[in-house]
């Protein structure tokens, strides 16, 4: 009996050392990422998501730094590089967590991303496609405020493009607003969004 609880209490320690392991280490790529150290970041991200294959958030930020260096990127190349890394890392990420609507976003992020990149050969493939994710987000979390604005985001500049009326989002992305206002994320959760909901808001007024 002894030896039992031995083994119970030698099982806990290790199960706690390495969840306090995986905290630093999310706590710390979170810090470098956001002091602009993103190579640094990137690849503390990178040593986690292999040392914790049940972990998706890790994935999930790899898979969003990619995604966002694309934005500002000229190199054909190098830019479907990082869309190519960021969806291999999201893959990761949607397997370890299903029906997770915070990989839905991403998802539809990075098929934006290549839209942007090429509206012709991307447009019909995967417009439909970032709409269909959008809904499906909603449906899981309709009081999520980073599923709140990219919907509404995207859905003016489909608007923008058709060249149809955006003001009818402007009242979605009022309430995203009000959605972070409350918003509080569990621990290392996404928690951006916020800044882009000012900013269309702004837009909305000068209008």
């Amino acid at each position: 009996m002894k030896q039992f609880f031995t083994i119970i209490i030698l099982s806990l320690t290790l199960m706690l050392n390495a969840q306090s392991n995986y905290e630093k280490g999310m706590q710390k790529a979170l810090d470098l990422w956001e002091a602009n150290n993103w190579s640094e970041a990137e690849q503390l991200f990178e040593r986690i998501a292999a040392a914790e294959p049940d972990k998706w958030l890790p994935n999930y930020y790899i898979a969003q730094m990619n995604s966002i260096k694309s934005w500002n990127e000229k190199d054909l190349d190098v830019i479907t590089a990082q869309l190519t890394k960021a969806q291999d890392y999201l893959n990761n990420a949607m397997a370890i967590s299903k029906d997770n609507y915070h990989n839905l976003v991403m998802q539809a992020q990075i098929y934006t991303n290549w839209i942007a990149l090429d509206g012709r050969t991307y447009g019909m493939k995967y417009s439909s496609k970032v709409t269909e994710l959008y809904n499906q987000a909603y449906i899981l979390a309709p009081e999520n405020p980073i599923v709140a604005i990219c919907k509404a985001d995207w859905n003016m500049g489909s608007a923008r493009y058709f060249g149809q009326d955006t003001k009818p989002f402007c009242k979605d992305v009022e309430k995203a607003l009000v959605l972070f206002e409350n918003y509080k994320p569990e621990l290392f959760y996404p928690n951006w969004g916020k800044q882009r909901a000012i900013e269309i808001l702004k837009s909305c007024k000068d209008e």
